[in-house]
C-alpha cells in the first residue's frame, strides 16, 4: 500500500460551537461514509444540528459556487450560528414534505416511470400511433393550419398539420370531471324573489340576482318556468341586457359560478363558499376516458393486449411482472431501466401503489420513500444523505426493508445521517449521537456519542428507554357498543365487514398499504360526532403560531391590555401592534419565481414582530414578545399564579402540556412544526370536546420512546372520560396497550384489504398467525 494519502485523512465532518436554535455551543464529530443516527426527545435539538447546521451550511456553500451574477438573483442564505464546520460534503435532504399536489402529478410522473412507459409504447405499441407524446395525458392533440413566412419572404402553407398528444379532451387529462348538483344551487319550489338561488352572495333582492329577474319572470317558481326560460336562467351564453336602464352582460347562472367559484383552488376560497362548493360539486370519474386521463387513440395502441392506461392502473408489483414478459432486444436498455425503478419501489415497500395514484394523496412516509427511490439509482457517491424519520408509517416488518436500503446507500460510499426514534433503526447505526437531556431550553446538548451497544448501557433518556418493553395489559376494558362497518370497498378493501367497539381503545394495524387508512377514513371518519386528528398541515399562514391557532392569544392580549391600560389590538402582531417594516410577520419574504421563496429576519424589529413602543409595555416583568417566546411549560407556570394568573390561558396551556408539547414556544410559526407536532396541537384543541369518537392517525410519529408512555396515559384519560379512541398505529407499545386490535393484511395492495385478526392483544400474541402477531410477540418477549 505504501504511505497513506493525505486526501484520505478527512474522514469526519467536524462541528464546533454550534448554537443554532437551542443548541448550547456543542461540538461533535460525525464519521463520513458511515450511518449515523441522531436521537433524543422531541425538541432536544436533533433537527437544529442535522438540518439547521450541517445541511444548511452545505447548501449555502454550494450556492456560493455560482457566479456573482447568478448569486444576485439567489436567496442570500444566512450562515448557521456555528464557529467551525469542516469536512462537509454535498447534502441531499430526503424529508417528509408532501410532494407538490398538482392535480396532474402522479406517482408515475414523479418517478419517471411514465416517461419510460411512453417510450416503450411508442416503440412496441400496435397499431403504431406516434412518438412518446402521443401517450402523454398532459399534452393535447392539436391541429394546425395556416401560412408561415420566412425572413426572405418565402411562404410555406401548412395544411392541417396534426401534433399528437394523449390528453383526454373531456377532462383535460385530469381523470375526473365535476358535475354540479343542481338541487344544491337552485331550489325549484321557490321563485327568484323568494330566494330560489342558493349560491352564497346571491340574495333575492341583491344586485347579483337583478339581471336574472330582468330576463326571466321573477315571481314564478323556477320549477314552473318554460324549458326555454329555464335554459336562459341556467345556461345562457353571455349577451348584453338592460337592467334599470344600465347595460349589463348577462350570463347563465351555471357558467357564471363555474368561473367565479368552481374553477378555483378550494383551499383559497372563503370558508362559507368552500362549504358550498363542496356541497354542490360532485367529482366523478371522467366517462369519456374511464378515469385513465387518456384519449381514444392513446388507448388503442397495445402491447401484449394491454394499453398504457391499463398498465398505470396496475399496482407496481404487477407492472414489474408484466414488463418482465417483454423480450424485445431493441428496447432492452429501456426495459432494464424501468424494471430497476419498479423493483426499487417494491423493495422500499411501495409495491402496493399504482402509477396513476395522484402524488398529492401520498402520505408523508410514502412521499419520503418515493423520493428515496430517486436517489437509490443515482450514480453520485460521497454525498451526505439526510433523512427525517424514514420509518414513519412503516410496520415493523417494513422497517427491516428500510434498514437494508439505508445500509445500501452507505455502502455506495455515502454519509447517511438519520434523525430517528425507532430502536430497530438506531440498532443498525455505526455511530449514535444522543441529544438532550430534555427539550427546548433544557436540551441542546450532546449527552452521548458512540455505538448502539454503548448507548444501551448509557444513563440517558434514550439509553434507558431502549430497554423498555411495554407489557400486555392484565385486563381490558369492556366495550359499550359497536360502530358497524359493512361491505367497505374503498381502494383495496375486499368487502370488509367489521365491528369497531366503542368506549375502549382500539388499535387498527397492518403492514403499510394493507388498507388501514382506507377502512377508517373511508368508513368511519365522515360519521356524526367523529373527530379525526391527523398530521395534515394546519391550514394557516406563516403568521399563524400555536398561540393564535389554539385561541390562547385572545385571553393573553386582554390581560395585557387591562394591566397596561391600553387596547388589546396593540398586542397582536396581525393588528395595530405590528412592526411597520415587516407588517408583523417578523421576516421579510422574497418571492423568487424560479427558486424557493426565501425569508430573512426583519432588521427593524429583529424578528420580534411588534413596534418598539409596544415592547416597552410590561406585565409580570415581561413584554408581549417575551411571553410569546416562552415554552408552554414556563408559560403555564407564568399564567397559573400571582398577579399574572389567567385561568383561560392556563387551561389551554395545560392541554398542550398534556399532549407532550411542553417544549413548544407559543410564537413558533406553525409551518415549522413537524407532522407529529401538528397532530398533537390538534389533539389538544379537541380534548375539551365531550363524548364522541376520536380517530388518531399514527400519533407516535416524532415521539421519543419516553414520550410514548405519556401518550398512552393521555389515550387512557380520553377513554376514561367516555370517549371512543381509534388509533391507526404500528408502534408495538401502543398495540400492547390496546383493549382491542383489528389487524389488516395479510399483505399490501391487492394482497391486503382483509381483516386477518380481531381480538385482544393477548389473543393476537397467543395466535401469532399474522405478521403483526409475530412482531408483537417478539416485542413483549412472549
Amino acid at each position: 500500500m505504501g504511505l497513506v494519502h493525505a486526501a484520505d485523512n478527512h474522514d469526519v465532518i467536524r462541528v464546533q460551537g454550534a448554537r443554532e436554535n437551542n443548541l448550547k455551543d456543542i461540538s461533535v464529530e460525525i464519521p463520513k461514509r458511515r450511518l449515523t443516527v441522531f436521537t433524543g426527545v422531541s425538541g432536544s435539538g436533533k433537527s437544529s444540528l442535522v438540518f439547521g447546521t450541517v445541511a444548511a451550511e452545505s447548501r449555502r456553500l454550494i450556492d456560493e459556487t455560482y457566479s456573482t451574477f447568478v448569486q444576485g438573483f439567489m436567496p442570500n442564505l444566512p450562515r448557521p450560528d456555528v464557529d467551525v464546520l469542516s469536512g462537509l460534503t454535498t447534502a441531499i435532504l430526503v424529508d417528509q414534505e408532501r410532494i407538490g399536489a398538482n392535480p396532474r402529478s402522479t406517482l408515475g410522473t414523479v418517478t419517471d416511470a411514465n416517461a419510460m412507459l411512453r417510450s416503450l409504447f411508442s416503440r412496441l405499441g400496435q397499431p403504431y400511433i406516434g412518438g412518446p407524446t402521443a401517450f402523454s395525458f398532459n399534452i393535447p392533440t392539436t391541429k394546425v393550419g395556416g401560412v408561415s413566412v420566412t425572413e426572405s419572404g418565402k411562404k410555406n402553407v401548412i395544411k392541417q398539420q396534426v401534433y399528437l398528444g394523449g390528453m383526454c379532451p373531456a377532462c383535460e387529462g385530469r381523470g375526473t370531471v365535476s358535475e354540479l348538483d343542481l338541487s344544491a344551487i337552485v331550489d325549484e319550489s321557490r321563485s327568484l324573489e323568494e330566494g330560489a338561488i342558493l349560491v352564497p352572495g346571491y340574495t333575492a333582492d341583491g344586485w347579483m340576482v337583478a339581471a336574472f329577474k330582468a330576463v326571466v319572470p321573477s315571481d314564478v317558481p323556477v320549477g314552473k318556468l318554460t324549458d326555454a326560460q329555464k335554459q336562459d336562467l341556467l345556461y345562457a351564453e353571455p349577451r348584453k341586457v338592460k337592467v334599470d336602464k344600465i347595460n349589463m352582460t348577462y350570463e347563465g347562472l351555471i357558467p357564471k359560478i363555474r368561473k367565479s367559484m368552481f374553477s378555483k383552488d378550494p383551499d383559497s376560497l372563503q370558508p362559507h363558499i368552500k362549504a358550498f362548493v363542496e356541497r354542490a360539486a360532485v367529482f366523478g370519474e371522467c366517462p369519456t376516458c374511464d378515469g385513465t386521463r387518456l384519449n381514444d387513440s392513446a388507448r388503442t395502441s397495445k402491447i401484449k393486449g394491454v394499453d398504457i392506461g391499463d398498465v398505470c392502473r396496475m399496482q407496481v408489483t404487477d407492472v414489474a411482472a408484466w414488463v418482465r414478459t417483454i423480450e424485445e432486444p431493441g428496447v432492452a436498455p429501456l426495459v432494464a431501466g424501468l424494471l430497476h425503478l419498479l423493483d426499487a419501489l417494491t423493495e422500499i415497500g411501495l409495491g402496493y401503489l399504482s402509477l396513476d395514484r395522484p402524488s398529492g394523496t401520498l402520505s408523508g412516509g410514502e412521499a419520503q420513500r418515493t423520493k428515496m427511490v430517486r436517489h437509490l439509482g443515482s450514480a453520485l457517491t460521497d454525498v451526505t444523505y439526510v433523512f427525517d424519520e424514514p420509518t414513519i408509517g412503516l410496520h415493523p416488518h417494513d422497517i427491516e426493508r428500510m434498514n437494508t436500503l439505508l445500509l445500501e446507500l452507505r455502502d455506495k460510499g455515502n454519509t447517511v445521517l438519520v434523525v430517528e426514534h425507532k430502536p430497530e433503526t438506531i440498532a443498525i447505526a455505526d455511530h449514535v449521537v444522543d441529544m438532550g437531556p430534555g427539550a427546548g431550553t433544557h436540551g441542546g446538548e450532546v449527552v452521548f456519542e458512540g455505538t448502539y451497544d454503548e448507548l444501551r448501557a448509557a444513563d440517558t433518556h434514550t439509553g434507558r428507554a431502549l430497554a423498555y418493553r411495554a407489557a400486555l395489559k392484565e385486563t381490558v376494558r369492556e366495550r359499550t357498543g359497536v360502530l358497524e362497518v359493512r361491505d367497505a370497498t374503498s381502494h383495496n378493501l375486499d368487502h370488509v365487514d367489521v365491528d369497531i367497539p366503542t368506549g375502549v381503545l382500539t388499535v387498527v394495524t397492518g403492514v403499510a398499504g394493507s388498507g388501514k387508512s382506507s377502512l377508517i377514513h373511508g368508513s368511519v371518519a365522515g360519521r356524526e360526532g367523529v373527530v379525526v386528528v391527523d398530521q395534515a398541515p394546519i391550514k394557516g399562514s406563516r403568521r399563524s403560531n400555536p398561540a393564535t391557532y389554539t385561541g390562547l392569544l385572545e385571553p393573553i392580549r386582554k390581560a395585557f391590555a387591562k394591566a397596561c391600560g391600553v387596547k388589546p389590538a396593540l398586542f397582536s402582531a396581525n393588528s395595530e401592534g405590528a412592526c411597520p417594516t415587516c407588517n408583523g410577520a417578523g421576516v421579510i419574504i422574497t418571492e423568487l419565481g424560479f427558486m424557493d421563496t426565501v425569508s430573512t429576519p426583519c432588521e427593524d424589529c429583529g424578528g420580534k414582530r411588534f413596534q418598539a413602543d409596544v415592547l416597552e409595555l410590561r406585565w409580570g416583568g415581561l413584554n408581549i414578545a417575551e411571553v410569546l417566546d416562552l415554552p408552554v411549560t414556563e408559560a403555564l407556570a407564568f399564567f397559573s399564579e400571582g398577579e399574572t394568573k389567567t385561568p383561560a390561558a392556563a387551561s389551554i396551556l395545560a392541554r398542550l402540556e398534556d399532549v407532550g408539547l411542553g417544549y413548544l414556544r407559543l410564537g413558533q410559526p406553525l409551518n415549522t412544526l413537524s407532522g407529529g407536532e401538528r397532530q398533537r396541537v390538534k389533539l389538544a384543541m379537541n380534548m375539551k370536546d365531550t363524548g364522541g369518537v376520536f380517530v388518531l392517525d399514527e400519533p407516535t410519529t416524532g415521539l421519543h420512546l419516553k414520550d410514548v408512555d405519556n401518550l398512552l396515559r393521555l389515550l387512557d384519560r380520553l377513554v376514561d372520560a367516555g370517549k371512543t379512541v381509534i388509533v391507526i398505529e404500528h408502534h408495538q407499545a401502543v398495540m400492547a396497550h390496546a383493549d382491542w386490535i383489528i389487524d389488516l393484511g395479510p399483505g399490501a395492495g391487492h394482497d391486503g384489504g382483509r381483516v386477518v385478526f380481531e381480538g385482544t392483544p393477548a389473543a393476537l400474541v397467543a395466535d401469532r398467525s399474522t405478521l403483526t402477531g409475530q412482531h408483537l410477540a417478539e416485542y413483549v418477549g412472549a
